[in-house]
């Protein structure tokens, strides 16, 4: 989540859905590494294998991959509002923090920032499907609990969708994980994958 670099911007957009008359919309992802396939082919990634299920499911939306590497959530309320023009989204799934954690950033300034761009995305009309992550023990108790507690508490107080943890059951499990410890690894995207599949199949 740290390295950084390039904006990675992929656009899935399948036959079914381009020959649509009316789709419904577009699902708009803005991340930091995890969700920009950081350390492995971007097809593999989750955000792509998300966008294979929503053409399998005939579902008439088209998935943006606006994420990139190192990307803290001040870089997320910068380019949001931009994207939010650019392509008018039906949905809007937030997967940003866990550089800000890493970095031992404020928790105060990266709750103010996602709820900036929790409120953009609502004025623009776009559902908000909000990504937590968590961060190691070793960052202290009071800043790891309240880094996790901040995704919860703006799920609860801009009523908008939740996946508690993306990594569940992958960041624990050294065989899903990157030789670098924090970024999951191919076999782990499918499960990836699924956990935000669980939350976003109602929102379409």
């Amino acid at each position: 989540m740290f390295r950084s670099s390039v904006f990675i911007i992929f656009l899935f957009i399948s036959p079914s859905i381009a020959a649509a008359k009316s789709p419904a919309g577009s699902i708009l992802v803005i991340g930091d590494s995890i969700s920009a396939a950081y350390g492995i082919k971007p097809e593999a990634g989750w955000v792509s294998l998300l966008a294979n299920k929503v053409t399998q499911q005939k579902k008439p939306y088209q998935v943006i991959n606006a994420s990139i590497s190192g990307d803290t959530t001040i870089n997320g309320v910068n380019r949001i509002e931009a994207l939010l023009t650019k392509y008018q989204p039906a949905i809007v799934i937030i997967e940003l923090g866990g550089n800000d954690g890493l970095r031992g950033l404020p928790l105060k300034v990266m709750k103010k920032n996602l709820k900036k761009m929790i409120v953009l995305c609502q004025q623009y009309k776009a559902e908000v499907l909000l990504a937590g992550m968590k961060i190691p023990p070793n960052y202290g108790k009071r800043y790891s609990e309240g880094f996790y507690d901040i995704y919860q508490s703006l799920a609860r107080e801009y009523t908008i969708r939740l996946v508690p943890f993306l990594l569940d059951g992958i960041g624990d499990k050294r065989a899903l994980m990157q030789a670098d410890g924090i970024h999951p690894s191919e076999a782990a995207q499918p499960a990836i994958m699924q956990t935000v599949w669980k939350q976003l199949e109602t929102m379409l």
